[in-house]
C-alpha cells in the first residue's frame, strides 16, 4: 500500500469531505495534508531512513492519525505502542526495536527524560499538546517544514510496521508486517462488507497501537470512508456517535457489547444507519450478538477472526446470521486447515489446531528466530494457537490452547464455560481461567460480574450449570468482581486474573 499516493488521491476526489470526526471536530482529506506531509518531510530531513524505526505512544487523537500516515509517506517503519504501557515497557520496546524518533503526548507516570536517557538509539522525542523538558514540541516541528508530497520511493516488501503483541519486560514479541501487508485488512474488509466513500465507521475506542485500530486509518484512505474517532471507549458515548453520526460499521470486542447492553438506555437509541457490526479478538457469545441484533435490525452482524501476525482480519461468519457461532471460510487470499499435535490434517468436525497460509501472514518475528520457526513452518503455514475445527465448510472456534485446563486428563476450555455461564439470567461477565488443583491437577474457576451486583445463590448456579456443562466443566471455585480487569483493546486480562488468583477469596461449592 502507498499511503502517500492514496492521501493524494483522496485530497484531489474529496477535498471537503470529513475524514475524521473528533469530539464534534470535522477535518477534512484536504486538512489531513499539511501535517501530514509536513511531520513526514520532517522525518525524512532530519536523516531519518527506512528501514529506521519511529515509535508512537500516543492515545486515540487527531495527532495520531497524522503520525500514522507521516511515517507511512516517509517510508519508514512505523513501531506502534499501547498506550496504557508502563515506562519500563516502553523503554523495553523501544530498545529492543532501536526506534529513532518517538512520538507522544504527555501521560500520568511517564518520564520521557528517563526514555531518552535510557534508549541509546533515540535521536528525538516529539511531544503533542505541551512542552516538555529536553523534547520537541509538535507544533514546532510541524512549523520548521514544509508540507509538499515527500519524495519516497517506496517497495512492497519494505517493512512497513512492527506490531508488539507482548511488552513482557525481557520478552518483547515484534510482528514484522511489510508495506504489501497494509492492502490485506483492506482488501479483506471491502470483499467481506463492501466498502465506499460513504460508509462511516466508528472506532469505539479502539487503539491505534492494535491492527484493528490501525485497519479504520487505511479504511479511511483507500476509500475516503469517513472515521468517526473516540479517544477511549465509553458505552454511552458510542450510541450517541452511531445515531449522531449515521454510523454505518463498526468492529468491537465481546466486552465492549457487554457494556453496551448493561445500559439502560441501549434499545432507545436510533441504530438504523448500521450496516454492519462485527465482533473480533475472542470466541463470542451468539445470545449476546442476537440480543444487541433487536436495537439493530437492519444490520448484518457478523464474527471475524484474524491476528496481528495474520494482517487481520481475514475471515468473517456467513452474512446470512446462521452461523454466527462461526468465523466462516478461509477463501479470500488465505487458506486453512485443523491439525493434530504432530502436524497431521484431521477430518472435518475433528478439533484440532487451525493453522492458516497466505498473503495475510507476517514476515517474521523481529529478532526473534526461534520464535518465528516454532509458529511458522517450512512451507509457508502459521500456526495459531487457536483451537478448532471445520464443518460444512466453516471453521468454528473452541478456544486457544493456552486456555485448554486439563482437569484429571479431561480437557476443558474456558470459551465453552463461559459461553454457556454467560446464558444464566444474572451473570453480566464472566471469565473462567485453570487453577492449581492437588487431586485433579487443575480445575476451572470462574470470575464473575453480575448484573445486580450480588453473588447467586451456590446451589442455584451450580443446578444452572449441571443443565449445560458436563461435571467436569464445571469450575471449582468462584470469585465475585465488581468489573473484570480489560487490556487497552477491550479484551479481559486472564493474565491478571492469574496473577490476582488467591485461593482464601475463593468460594467452592459443595461436592458432588
Amino acid at each position: 500500500m502507498n499511503v502517500k499516493e492514496l492521501l493524494v488521491k483522496q485530497i484531489a476526489a474529496y477535498p471537503e469531505k470529513p475524514a475524521i470526526i473528533f469530539e464534534g471536530q470535522h477535518i477534512t482529506f484536504a486538512q489531513l495534508k499539511e501535517p501530514s506531509f509536513r511531520l513526514a518531510n520532517y522525518l525524512y530531513g532530519v536523516r531519518i531512513r527506512k528501514p529506521d524505526r519511529v515509535a508512537l505512544f500516543l492515545s486515540n487523537i487527531p495527532e495520531a492519525v497524522y503520525s500514522y500516515i507521516a511515517v507511512f509517506c516517509a517510508g519508514l517503519t512505523l513501531v506502534p505502542l499501547d498506550f496504557m504501557l508502563t515506562e519500563e515497557e516502553i523503554i523495553d520496546i523501544l530498545n529492543h526495536c532501536e526506534a529513532k524518533i518517538l512520538i507522544t503526548q504527555p501521560k500520568k507516570d511517564i518520564n520521557l527524560m528517563n526514555i531518552k536517557n535510557a534508549c541509546s538509539s533515540l535521536k528525538e522525542i516529539i511531544v503533542c499538546k505541551e512542552r516538555v523538558r529536553g523534547c520537541l514540541l509538535w507544533d514546532e516541528v510541524l512549523a520548521h517544514s514544509v508540507d509538499t508530497e515527500p519524495k519516497v520511493e517506496l517497495k512492497d516488501s519494505d517493512i512497513s510496521s512492527l506490531f508488539y503483541t507482548s511488552g513482557s519486560t525481557g520478552n518483547p514479541k515484534g510482528v514484522m508486517l511489510s508495506y504489501k501487508h497494509l492492502d490485506n485488512p483492506v482488501d479483506t474488509i471491502h470483499h467481506f462488507l463492501g466498502i465506499s466513500e460513504k460508509d462511516i465507521f466508528l472506532t469505539g475506542g479502539v487503539p491505534f497501537s492494535h491492527i484493528g485500530g490501525l485497519d479504520y486509518i487505511l479504511l479511511m484512505l483507500r476509500f475516503a470512508s469517513t472515521m468517526v474517532l473516540m479517544e477511549r471507549f465509553h458505552p454511552l458515548e458510542f450510541l450517541k456517535n452511531i445515531e449522531k453520526y449515521k454510523v454505518t460499521i463498526f468492529c468491537i470486542v465481546p466486552a465492549m457489547y457487554v457494556a453496551i447492553l448493561s445500559l439502560k438506555e441501549y434499545d432507545y437509541y436510533e441504530l438504523t444507519s448500521l450496516r454492519y457490526a462485527a465482533v473480533f479478538g475472542a470466541p463470542s457469545s451468539p445470545e449476546l450478538l442476537k440480543k444487541f441484533h433487536r436495537s439493530c435490525p437492519k444490520a448484518i452482524l457478523l464474527n471475524g477472526w484474524g491476528m496481528t501476525e495474520t494482517a487481520a482480519p481475514n475471515t468473517y461468519s456467513p452474512p446470512d446470521g446462521k452461523a454466527i457461532d462461526s468465523i466462516g471460510s478461509f477463501g479470500f487470499r488465505m487458506e486453512a486447515k485443523v491439525v493434530d499435535e504432530k502436524g497431521n490434517a484431521l477430518l472435518y468436525g475433528e478439533t484440532g489446531e487451525l493453522l492458516v497460509k497466505g498473503e495475510g501472514v507476517m514476515v517474521c518475528y523481529y529478532k526473534a528466530p526461534q520464535m518465528t520457526q516454532a509458529v511458522l513452518t517450512g512451507d509457508g503455514w502459521f500456526r495459531t494457537g487457536d483451537v478448532a475445527y471445520c464443518k460444512d465448510g466453516l471453521f468454528y472456534l473452541v478456544g486457544r490452547k493456552k486456555d485448554m485446563i486439563k482437569v484429571a486428563g479431561e480437557i476443558v476450555f474456558s470459551a465453552e464455560v463461559e459461553e454457556k455461564m454467560q446464558r444464566h439470567p444474572n451473570i453480566k461477565e464472566v471469565a473462567v481461567i485453570g487453577f492449581p488443583d492437588e487431586l485433579r491437577g487443575e480445575v476451572p474457576k470462574a470470575f464473575i460480574v453480575t448484573k445486580n451486583g450480588e453473588p447467586i445463590d451456590l446451589g442455584e448456579l451450580k443446578e444452572f450449570l449441571k443443565i449445560h456443562l458436563a461435571h467436569f466443566k464445571i469450575p471449582h471455585y468462584f470469585e465475585y468482581m465488581s468489573a473484570l480487569p480489560k487490556n487497552r483493546v477491550g479484551k479481559i486480562d486472564k493474565q491478571a486474573l492469574q496473577r490476582n488468583s488467591k485461593a482464601a477469596n475463593l468460594k467452592r461449592p459443595a461436592k458432588e
